[in-house]
């Protein structure tokens, strides 16, 4: 009876209060049952269905395949949301290859398909290299938690190198993951970046350098830590650094163990940045701002 009550309202032109408290579309298509039943209905079981006749419709593709995925996710059905973007993304705008990307990346993360992650995540980060990224444009809108905000190809760039530098380290590829780790703090950091930082330079008993940089993170010294969450992270990195505190070496001696990062993927920035002219205006300048590290980097 509420559902027959809701489709009348909404042939009839008024505002659905299901749509404005839950920001639902309107109308009676198989998309729009499929985010009624998502957000209202709390059923995802049905949702999925409905996500998969609206695919089979054409009925808002773009957002129905990416919605069924993210469902697909919260029901522990990973492999199934994966094979379902790698088969449908072709039907898909241009527009929304770029939030399949993301919602693909974090179904890798989920069941542990790290490679396939780390592999995806360097091809986000050469279409910024190459000026393709969010359309060629500075900025673009992001949606989280129904508030829409604007991202800078800067901060894109920091989340990627720091879901990069994550991805390395569970495969524990600490100098990798320390080298993109570093590229991210100098372009947007943030406080938990930096504790990872300290956390892949204590995997490589570099206790020292980590203390460093905890100390700036409980000192307030990077943007955002101030952040409860932030101080904790970083004092109980500290508390694990202290007992096993060892005096300053006389000379480091720096290993390539864990070092990822292959030459065509380090040329091919610096050869970037070596032929960036004003004129080449279809590039955006974000890496002038990252130094070389590969005269700290035997390869």
């Amino acid at each position: 009876m509420e559902e027959s009550s809701r489709r009348n309202s909404s042939r009839k032109g008024e505002k659905d209060p299901y749509c404005v408290i839950h920001k639902l579309p309107s109308g009676d298509t198989p998309y729009v049952r499929a985010k009624h039943a998502q957000l209202v209905e709390k059923d995802p079981e049905v949702a999925i269905v409905l996500f998969w006749k609206a695919i089979n419709a054409g009925d808002r593709v773009d957002s129905a395949l990416k919605d069924m995925a993210v469902v697909m996710k919260q029901l522990d059905r990973t492999e199934e949301a994966i094979e379902a973007i790698k088969s449908f993304r072709s039907l898909c705008s241009k527009q929304a290859q770029e939030s399949l990307d993301n919602v693909l990346i974090d179904l890798y993360k989920k069941c542990g398909r790290i490679d396939e992650q780390i592999d995806l995540l360097k091809q986000k980060l050469r279409l910024i290299y190459q000026g393709e990224a969010f359309n060629g444009k500075p900025t673009k809108t992001a949606r989280s938690h129904g508030k829409k905000f604007q991202v800078s190809i800067k901060q894109e760039t920091s989340r990627i190198l720091g879901n990069l530098g994550w991805a390395y380290m569970q495969k524990s590829k600490y100098m990798a993951a320390e080298v993109v780790y570093k590229k991210a703090q100098m372009i947007d950091p943030d406080p938990n970046k930096a504790c990872n930082l300290a956390l892949c330079l204590i995997k490589q008993a570099r206790n020292i350098e980590a203390h460093s940089i905890l100390s700036e993170v409980l000192e307030g010294k990077i943007p955002g830590s101030e952040d409860w969450k932030a101080q904790n992270r970083a004092q109980e990195l500290m508390l694990y650094i202290e007992p096993r505190w060892l005096p300053p070496p006389t000379k480091e001696k720096k290993t390539t163990t864990g070092f990822d990062l292959e030459d065509d993927f380090i040329d091919g920035l610096e050869k970037l940045l070596k032929e960036w002219t004003p004129i080449r205006t279809k590039r955006l300048p974000i890496f002038e701002e990252i130094s070389s590290y590969r005269n700290k980097i035997a390869c």
